[in-house]
């Protein structure tokens, strides 16, 4: 059966719109109708070449829609449900999954070299991260979808499958942010503006926005910031001010940029934690020399899908947004369709416009 998707030729190349021929499901697999799929800076890192995954592919990894079909042996989701796309679902298996570490699974990402679909006109196409979310539909792995959680539109519950869970999981798992510290968000894009609704759930006493565009600000408070910074080359003293002079507990960096990982090192307080959370490409060099490592006895860390296990975390997330503590509308700037996802994407390149949610 032919859908739409948006597909990307090859690295560098513009996504392209066309007719995909997508097959039933096998065995252990789902296909799903989507409702709406957020576009994410993680894909725009796959078609650059930041991330590496085979082409052509149809990219798009944070998705939600309605199970059209399932093949033999899938019996947690039935046609007629609501599922939350989840790009790594975790083996199970392998050695970070028996440490409990799901999010570093080394079989998450293995669906990315599978075929999936073809052209209209024959050729092969990868998903891009599993579940190639920028398509009327798609067909995957049953590991890869979770029943949305009660009370949560399906056009909400797209962005619960990268943007939420990496901010969120970023201040709860990997920072651990405690009642009354103090936490810096560096990069106010969907997965900063759910770190900063996280640090407020968590308590936080300040929490500081920081960004390249001073017209971020409004979201930027909306979601929890009691503080603006646009960023600067003096913004660890901005911060380190905000502070009594100490610098921040935490430090969330979303950018992924060599500059803005160095300045959220810098704007926390002496023995504080810098949790990295943006990707950034091997050209991002971040130095440290010897003696301010042991100065300020600072903890610097890595942060992969906000360090979350979805199946238990989606529950979790679900009932703050009943609470009314979790805003998902405040991560979306645009609605758009299947044929502005290039747009989209050109936007992106040129560092303009926001988060973009397509609605199918």
């Amino acid at each position: 059966m032919a859908v739409r998707a948006a597909v990307l030729p090859a690295v560098g190349s513009p996504l392209r719109i066309t007719g995909i021929d997508l097959p039933d499901p096998g065995p252990g697999q789902v296909r799903v109708r989507l409702a709406a799929a957020g576009v994410c800076h993680s894909d725009l890192s796959l078609s650059d070449g930041t991330m590496r995954v085979p082409v052509p592919a149809v990219l798009g990894h944070e998705g939600a829609g309605t199970v059209v079909a399932v093949g033999e042996g899938v019996g947690h989701v039935a046609p007629g449900d609501g599922v939350v796309l989840n790009w790594a679902p975790s083996c199970g298996a392998c050695h970070a999954c028996s440490l409990g570490e799901v999010w570093l699974c080394a079989n998450a990402l293995s669906g990315a070299a599978d075929v999936y679909a073809r052209t209209t006109e024959g050729t092969d196409l990868h998903p891009g991260l599993n579940v190639a979310a920028f398509a009327e539909e798609t067909v995957v792995s049953a590991s890869c979808v979770l029943p949305v959680p009660d009370g949560v539109p399906l056009t909400d519950a797209a962005l619960l499958g990268c943007a939420v869970l990496t901010g969120y999981g970023a201040v709860h798992h990997a920072a651990r942010v405690r009642q009354g510290e103090t936490v810096a968000v560096f990069g106010v894009g969907g997965v900063g503006l759910s770190a900063l609704q996280a640090a407020r759930i968590a308590g936080a006493s300040k929490i500081v926005a920081v960004d390249v565009s001073a017209g971020k600000e409004e979201l930027a408070r909306a979601a929890g910031a009691t503080d603006y910074v646009v960023a600067s080359d003096t913004t660890a003293r901005e911060i380190r001010g905000l502070t009594g002079k100490q610098g921040v507990d935490v430090a969330v960096e979303c950018a992924g940029r060599a500059v803005s990982i160095r300045a959220a090192w810098d704007s926390t307080r002496r023995g504080g934690r810098t949790t990295v959370v943006g990707i950034g490409g091997k050209d991002q060099q971040v130095t440290f020399n010897a003696l301010e490592i042991f100065h300020w006895g600072r903890t610097l860390s890595g942060c992969v899908y906000g360090n979350s296990d979805p199946a238990e975390d989606l529950p979790v997330l679900a009932e703050h947004i009943r609470a009314g503590r979790l805003d998902l509308s405040a991560l979306v700037t645009e609605r758009i369709s299947l044929d502005g996802i290039p747009a989209a994407f050109e936007n992106m390149l040129a560092g303009k416009g926001g988060r973009a949610l397509v609605v199918f």
